[in-house]
């Protein structure tokens, strides 16, 4: 495409499907978005559909020039997805292969009357949006969350947190990689946390809710069609919870989980998607403790643990999600396909990589945001 130009210098492609990359992300950090996105487009182009690429990383697969029949190396942003979209006659944009940068543009581009692939935007924001997503797991039988407070204000957080006590989560919405969430112990903590997220996430709430030390985190990668799972694995942490899970070390199938923790984590799971009309990957997160099951957050996009939940029990789930999203389903199992507990032929530890010893002055230690370079 020519911008500001008379002419093209290629032909439109009615009928092709946008997939959306990683973006311009910290380098490394997007090694495992990048592979959700290829095996989208490559799974496009097994069902004969023509596939169209939009990423500006360099460090990716997804950005070589025969990984897909038409490459733009352009921003992701709104303009140049509505310009592609518009000047391309695309039939469908993916938005939940490639991280959070494409998944934060799913609600402008809603709006926008572009055509969204497998779950509705407006499900987007509702598991995004922290106020929205807390209002709805309240409303959900036998699906639990720590207490929270919508932080309208440093005093009514403060106030908020007299009540439960310390620690507490500040959870902004619509952030990379856990960006501003932190674990706060005090009211001088929580000053900083909430100034800190306020800003990165101006336009959308910030939640704050009671943190439970010494809980065991959990975490759920499915694809769904029509609200309904397909297929599942459940990955244990080997830290306690407060660790980002793109740092933290996952077991899949979880092998140290009782037998009730792993039905609640599934039974929640279920409600969770179906309430959301989920249709493609997602990812939810939890916390347990004696058996205590409460749910922390909900992603309705590919994780950083696809790439490693697809390896460990021999099966792609981007592909499986891709043909949920194009409606090509009739391969799909008859029945639902879960990896969790119990004996499986193989167990998968994925463990992090990182670059501290490179770097003068970095912190060295885990919390909540994402500090790992790759896999």
């Amino acid at each position: 495409m020519t911008y500001c130009g008379q002419s093209n210098d290629v032909e439109p492609s009615p009928g092709a499907i946008l997939v959306l990359g990683s973006g311009a992300y910290r380098i490394g950090s997007s090694v495992e978005f990048d592979w959700c996105a290829v095996s989208c487009i490559r799974t496009l182009d097994k069902l004969g559909y023509t596939s169209l690429m939009l990423n500006c990383n360099p460090e990716t697969v997804s950005t070589d020039y025969d990984e897909c029949q038409r490459l733009y190396f352009d921003e992701e942003s709104l303009e140049r997805v509505l310009d592609i979209y518009h000047y391309e006659q695309i039939f469908g944009v993916v938005v939940s292969v490639g991280g959070q940068i494409p998944n934060n543009l799913a609600m402008p581009l809603f709006r926008s009357n572009v055509n969204i692939l497998g779950t509705s935007p407006e499900m987007i924001d509702n598991a995004e949006n922290r106020y929205k997503f807390s209002r709805m797991l309240d409303k959900l039988k036998g699906v639990d969350q720590p207490q929270w407070k919508e932080a309208t204000s440093i005093e009514e957080a403060r106030k908020f947190c007299d009540v439960v006590g310390y620690p507490v989560l500040v959870r902004p919405s619509y952030v990379l990689s856990g960006m501003a969430m932190n674990v706060a112990y005090s009211h001088t903590d929580l000053q900083q946390m909430l100034t800190e997220a306020s800003t990165v996430s101006a336009n959308y709430p910030v939640v704050v809710s009671k943190f439970i030390a010494g809980a065991k985190e959990i975490e759920v990668d499915a694809v769904a069609l029509d609200g309904e799972i397909i297929v599942a694995a459940m990955s244990e942490h080997i830290e306690n919870a407060g660790v980002h899970s793109g740092d933290a070390t996952l077991v899949l199938p979880a092998q140290d989980l009782s037998h009730e923790t792993i039905q609640h984590v599934l039974d929640s799971s279920r409600k969770i998607i179906r309430s959301l009309k989920v249709t493609g990957p997602v990812n939810i997160q939890y916390l347990a403790k004696d058996d205590d099951v409460k749910v922390i957050e909900c992603n309705l996009r590919a994780s950083r643990s696809f790439p490693f939940v697809s390896k460990t029990v021999d099966l792609n789930f981007i592909e499986v999600a891709t043909k949920a999203m194009v409606g090509m389903t009739s391969d799909f199992p008859t029945e639902q396909r879960i990896w969790a507990g119990g004996n499986h032929k193989r167990i998968g530890v994925k463990v992090a990589q990182f670059s501290f010893p490179r770097l003068s002055g970095a912190d060295p230690g885990f919390h909540s945001n994402n500090n790992t370079t790759t896999f």
